[in-house]
């Protein structure tokens, strides 16, 4: 399959078509196979000892004894529970009590048995198959013998195990968007095109799990490997004219949806090295001097072949729910956020479109993600909060707006607009420090100890303002200007002063100062209180200036 897509995308989308007429024809087959049983219900025997299910490998008949030249003769199945083929026999206690019955595997849709299957009934791992409505007489303090003889469950089921089997499913949502660069009107192909195949995959699915229900035992559906029917395919049986309808259905169906993953997700994987989101997946944008994603494509046949080498779908699908889950859940959330933030760049075109929508996926989302498996849901978020703080540490080359940044914006504006309501409360009441410093020729703070100082009376908390003057013209001193703002931030810095500062030019110290003492903080988060260090040299005559600023200040 990886050798189809290195090819070329467009002859994957010519064999989608043919995979796509195998399936449809495999799903009609399904339905005909259905209307079928109502009229003549295919043979498909069930051995049922009691009420339990036998697994029919051994044995040819369904019964203990058979009649043949007036004679009573033990069978192969009397062999499987008792010591000789004898009637005198010693047999197992539960096979002489209870009677060998045949059942009709796949009784029809006319024969009512949906009402058997219409609520849960989930086992744990180990149980044996077996059905309520068939009598059983049973010793609860005679062990279970020869186990291997009767169908038991493989795993333990519940409801949510199911849903992160199913869920797998219904995953192909993203399959337009990752591909949008091949299609001609991304825009108006991928709404119409994903709620098209998510209604009718959904009924697809739906209208079959009732189907089933109504057509087949219980016992049949919950045995996975058909040991209780010669190993022979259920659904096979079911569809009509043949069972090879359903084998080459299924064949393709599974081609298909896997050339379409492989499609798909090394074009994200290489949009997303060739974006630098990631530092450490920048060799995989590379690709052929078409655009065909070379390096990413082996990295996704490798997790593929990985996940087939489990060789068990049971253990691979909740992994697979998890990542899909949270995928969805991250869109959702984006989304949600971009429309509440109303950035000038989201622009959704879709009329039917609403954030509470985003939200209640996300929400759901969520939900689904702790429910199918509590432990794969947290492995899964830590995994992500890991690729996070890696891209926040290691930096994304290219910015493209982040909606956590966003949403800081809109709560500070929000804070700030509430702390203007009316003065603040005696307990909510805070120092808020403007810290003056004044720099060198160098622009070099002169009082860097003012600053741990200051750390020490606020420690590390509530707001500080570290500013400092310069004298003389904005466009003149500009590059001091910025020299000292630089030196400022790496002071405070060292100090471990957490706030903001702020440097202002002016035609001389004094009216800069000034400045600085009238315009610093905004709204409600302004100084009330300055810290200023006492003028160095004050007694001595050529400092007259510096202690007349002081006196000035005050």
């Amino acid at each position: 399959m990886a050798t189809v897509v290195f090819v070329g995308v467009k002859y994957v989308n010519k064999l989608a078509l043919v995979f796509l007429a195998c399936v449809i024809l495999s799903i009609l087959a399904v339905y005909a196979g259905v209307v079928k049983t109502g009229i003549e219900p295919p043979i498909f025997p069930v051995c049922v000892l009691g009420n339990r299910t036998l697994v029919w490998k051994n044995f040819d008949v369904c019964a203990k004894t058979i009649e043949t030249a007036n004679a009573t003769v033990t069978t192969q199945l009397w062999r499987m529970f008792c010591d000789s083929p004898f009637l005198n026999a010693t047999c197992d206690k539960y096979f002489m009590a209870n009677n060998v019955t045949q059942i009709q595997g796949i009784p029809g849709i006319t024969s009512g048995v949906l009402a058997d299957n219409l609520f849960g009934n989930y086992y744990e791992k180990g149980d044996l198959i077996a059905k309520s409505t068939l009598e059983s007489v049973e010793d609860h303090d005679d062990p279970l013998t020869n186990a291997n003889r009767y169908v038991l469950a493989d795993i333990t089921s519940f409801f949510t195990l199911l849903v992160g089997i199913y869920f797998p499913s219904v995953t192909g949502i993203m399959a337009g968007s990752n591909r949008s660069g091949d299609l001609r009107d991304a825009q108006k192909s991928i709404p119409i095109g994903t709620i098209a195949a998510i209604t009718t995959t959904s009924t697809v699915y739906m209208s079959s799990v009732i189907l089933f229900g109504a057509c087949i035992e219980g016992v049949v559906l919950r045995d996975k490997f058909g040991e209780g029917v010669h190993g022979n395919l259920v659904i096979g049986t079911l569809a009509w004219p043949s069972p090879w309808v359903i084998v080459i259905g299924s064949f393709f169906s599974t081609c298909g949806a896997g050339l379409q993953s492989l499609t798909g997700a090394p074009r994200l994987l290489q949009a997303i090295a060739k974006d630098g989101i990631v530092p450490a997946l920048r060799i995989f944008g590379h690709g052929k001097a078409n655009g065909e994603p070379t390096w990413s494509l082996l990295l996704t046949a490798f997790i593929c072949e990985s996940g087939i080498l489990i060789a068990s779908l049971d253990s691979v699908a909740p992994i697979l729910s998890m990542f899909f889950l949270m995928c969805y859940m991250f869109v959702n959330l984006a989304c949600a956020l971009q429309t509440l933030l109303r950035t000038p760049n989201w622009r959704p075109r879709f009329k039917f479109y609403h954030w509470a929508l985003s939200f209640l996926g996300m929400s759901l989302c969520l939900t689904l993600m702790f429910l199918c498996s509590w432990y794969y849901a947290i492995v899964a978020m830590g995994i992500a909060g890991s690729i996070y703080k890696y891209i926040e540490f290691a930096g994304a080359e290219k910015e493209w707006g982040d909606g956590i940044r966003g949403l800081s914006l809109s709560a500070a504006r929000y804070a700030l607009m509430r702390l203007e309501e009316g003065p603040p409360h005696t307990k909510n009441w805070r120092p808020q420090l403007l810290v003056l410093v004044s720099t060198d020729a160098e622009q070099n703070v002169e009082q860097p100890r003012l600053l741990s100082l200051t750390n020490q009376l606020k420690a590390g908390k509530g707001l500080t303002i570290v500013g400092t003057a310069l004298g003389g013209t904005y466009l003149a001193n500009y590059e001091q200007a910025q020299r000292a703002d630089q030196a400022l931030r790496k002071l405070m810095e060292t100090e471990k002063v957490k706030g903001f500062c702020q440097v202002t030019v002016s035609s001389n110290l004094r009216d800069a100062t000034s400045h600085l003492l009238q315009a610093s903080g905004l709204g409600g988060l302004k100084h009330n209180a300055v810290l200023v260090s006492w003028p160095r040299n004050w007694k001595q005559g050529d400092e007259h200036q510096t202690w007349r600023n002081f006196i000035g200040m005050l």
